[in-house]
C-alpha cells in the first residue's frame, strides 16, 4: 500500500531494518578508535568492507550507478559522496563523515556519522555538535499526523539561528527494500509543508551543515561534493521508521558514540 508513491511498511518489515540498521550501526561504532591521523580513506572502506561481508551483508553504494567503494568518506570541506582513496590521508584535526549503507536480507540500513583525526578545534567542534542537534531534532518531528514541511523547517532553523547554512542540493530519502525510495526528505522548508508523515514510512534524515554558505559544486569525478567557498561541512543521519504513535530509530549506536567526537 502507498500513500502517492510513499511505501507504507507493515509492523512485520520493522524487524528487517532493525537488523540492518543495528549492522550499519556496529560498524560505525568501531571506527572511532580507527580513525587517526596517518589513516588514509581507502583503510576506512576496506575496513568496513571486510565487516560486512564477515555479517553476511552487502555494501549497497559499490558499483551503486557506478560509485567505486563501499562507503563515502567525506573530509572537511567535502560535503557528501566522497570517495575512499589511499591518496587522502588524515591530517590531524581533520573531520571526517563516513556514510555507511549495508543490505542484510534484502533491507537497508543507511547511517552517517563525524570523526575526527585527532585533536579537534572550538570551530569544527561546534559544527559538528550543531548539525547533530540538527538531526535530533528532525527526529522530533517525525510523528504520524506531523508534516515533512516539519522536519526541515526545525533544522533550518536551528542551523540558521547559530549561523551556520544547510545544504539544500542534497535530501534524505526513503528507504526499505530499495536504497531510495519516495519521499525527499528535505532539510529546510516550512512547517505544514509537503506530504504527511504515516505509520510504516520507513526514511533517512541526514542534514549536511555548512559553516559558509549552503552552495555546492560536484567535482570532475562525477560525485565528490563539495561547498563552493571551501567552508568545512558536517552531517549525521540515521534511518527511522515511523511507528502508531512515534518513531524508531533504526540505527542507534550499540555503544552511546552516535555522537563520536569528544568535548573540547
Amino acid at each position: 500500500m502507498e500513500n502517492n508513491s510513499i511505501p507504507i511498511h507493515k509492523d512485520s518489515d520493522f524487524e528487517g531494518m532493525r537488523k540492518a540498521g543495528k549492522l550499519t550501526s556496529y560498524i560505525l561504532d568501531q571506527l572511532e578508535d580507527l580513525i587517526k591521523p596517518g589513516i588514509s580513506t581507502n583503510e576506512i572502506n576496506d575496513f568496513c568492507h571486510k565487516l560486512i561481508i564477515k555479517n553476511n551483508a552487502i555494501p549497497a553504494p559499490l558499483n551503486y550507478k557506478g560509485f567505486p567503494k563501499s562507503v563515502c568518506t567525506s573530509v572537511n570541506h567535502v560535503v557528501c559522496h566522497g570517495i575512499p582513496s589511499d591518496k587522502k590521508i588524515l591530517n590531524s584535526g581533520d573531520i571526517i563523515n563516513v556514510d555507511i549503507t549495508v543490505i542484510l536480507d534484502g533491507w537497508y540500513g543507511d547511517s552517517s556519522r563525524m570523526f575526527v583525526a585527532g585533536k579537534i578545534n572550538k570551530k569544527n567542534y561546534d559544527l559538528i555538535k550543531t548539525t547533530y542537534e540538527c538531526l535530533l531534532l528532525g527526529i522530533k518531528k517525525a510523528l504520524p499526523g506531523n508534516y515533512f514541511g516539519d522536519i526541515g523547517s526545525i533544522i533550518q532553523k536551528h542551523a540558521e539561528e547559530k549561523k551556520y547554512s544547510v545544504v539544500r542540493d542534497f535530501c534524505g530519502h526513503g528507504i526499505g527494500k530499495s536504497f531510495h525510495t519516495a519521499p525527499s526528505v528535505l532539510h529546510f522548508g516550512r512547517p505544514g509543508e509537503g506530504e504527511k508523515i504515516l505509520p510504516g514510512m520507513f526514511f533517512t534524515i541526514e542534514p549536511m551543515i555548512n559553516i559558509g554558505k549552503w552552495d555546492v559544486k560536484i567535482l570532475n569525478d562525477g560525485w565528490t561534493a563539495v561547498t563552493k567557498d571551501k567552508s568545512f561541512s558536517a552531517q549525521f543521519e540515521h534511518t527511522v521508521g515511523i511507528t502508531k504513535d512515534g518513531n524508531e530509530i533504526f540505527t542507534l549506536s550499540q555503544n552511546n558514540t552516535d555522537f563520536p567526537i569528544k568535548g573540547m
